[in-house]
């Protein structure tokens, strides 16, 4: 029975249709639908994200003078700052985990076969704007090492022919990093980037909805009925206990493992030795150091960034190219996938060395 408040609120929202909708959308059960809570994973990690990103801009100063000794001051001063910072800075890494698995095993499952194009693309977006997400936090604490690694990362794309000095020059807001990059890196991750990914995530989670959740290839095979369990409440109690591990483990590492803040940064000082970018640019980053300086008449970060550019494309590309998933190409395609996730950890582990 609705109480007075119930009915006035189901008038106006439609509330009662959301119900009934949950209540009937069914989740197929198969040997791969564990690969499914890791979406619910990735809308964890960036609700964490976004409620402690708000308590850390409450006392967060985004000037050369103020950047440094504001984080510090979370740290030693603030009630339970430290360990707001410390699980907002695991669980950028946590977000960017879940997004490269999610993408990975939807490759590998090959479920973003036709009508799911765009979801796939959707989810490539989201990754884009996850990994822009952790560049730009990187530098927010303004200590020598987030400030070298910065000038690294910002200098790249300056190997890109026509365009590429002009996008440097836009990234840092001048010809070096300043406290006009640092300005310009806190707009971006407080204001530009979340709109970005609350779009993206809004257009992925419509498309999920509209098309259901993709089936592996080996299932769809299958002659006999597919076994299904209700969205609410089955499938929604299962999410919350692997919520609850994740968040055993996330709290954990935050507090026993917090994140360590250097001295300011110096803009005139020497870069500090062995600058290396976060995890999940470590891959890139052995790449490029592997390129010789010249490869015939064409500069080696050049035609690095180059190949970047177009193992993105093809990336972003892949349900198009993928369109005959049974067939050899489809096959090969899935090798494809294996060599590069084996090519992602070695050069991770390699740089790691």
């Amino acid at each position: 029975m609705k109480t007075g408040i119930q009915s006035w609120l189901d008038e106006r929202f439609g509330l009662s249709n959301i119900t009934k909708f949950l209540k009937e959308k069914t989740v197929p059960q198969h040997k791969h639908s564990i690969w499914y809570y890791t979406g619910s994973a990735i809308l964890l990690f960036f609700t964490i994200q976004v409620i402690t990103g708000f308590m850390l801009v409450f006392y967060y100063k985004p000037t050369l003078e103020g950047a440094n000794a504001s984080v510090a001051r979370i740290m030693t001063e603030v009630p339970l700052g430290w360990i707001i910072r410390s699980v907002h800075s695991w669980a950028a890494s946590f977000l960017i985990a879940f997004v490269f698995i999610h993408l990975l095993s939807t490759w590998l499952t090959k479920s973003y076969r036709k009508p799911r194009e765009l979801t796939w693309m959707s989810g490539v977006f989201l990754l884009a704007a996850s990994l822009a997400f952790g560049f730009t936090g990187y530098l927010l604490p303004w200590d020598d090492l987030s400030l070298s690694a910065t000038k690294v990362g910002t200098d790249l794309p300056r190997s890109i022919p026509l365009v590429g000095a002009w996008v440097t020059k836009l990234l840092r807001g001048g010809e070096d990093v300043t406290g006009d990059t640092l300005t310009r890196f806190f707009g971006f991750h407080v204001s530009i980037l979340p709109v970005f990914i609350f779009i993206l995530l809004g257009v992925h989670i419509y498309l999920i909805q509209k098309h259901g959740m993709g089936l592996p290839l080996v299932a769809e095979g299958k002659k006999e009925k597919m076994r299904e369990i209700p969205f609410w409440p089955n499938f929604v109690f299962r999410e919350m206990v692997v919520w609850l591990l994740l968040l055993g483990i996330l709290f954990s590492l935050a507090i026993f493992f917090p994140p360590s803040l250097d001295k300011a940064a110096d803009l005139m000082a020497a870069a500090p030795e062995g600058i290396k970018p976060e995890w999940y640019f470590l891959f890139l980053f052995q790449t490029l150091k592997i390129f010789p300086a010249k490869i015939l008449f064409l500069n080696g970060d050049t035609l690095a960034v180059f190949l970047m550019l177009l193992a993105g494309i093809l990336f972003f590309f892949l349900p198009v190219m993928d369109n005959k998933p049974t067939e050899k190409k489809g096959r090969i395609i899935t090798i494809i996938a294996l060599v590069v996730i084996a090519y992602a950890v070695v050069m991770t582990v390699w740089s790691l060395l």
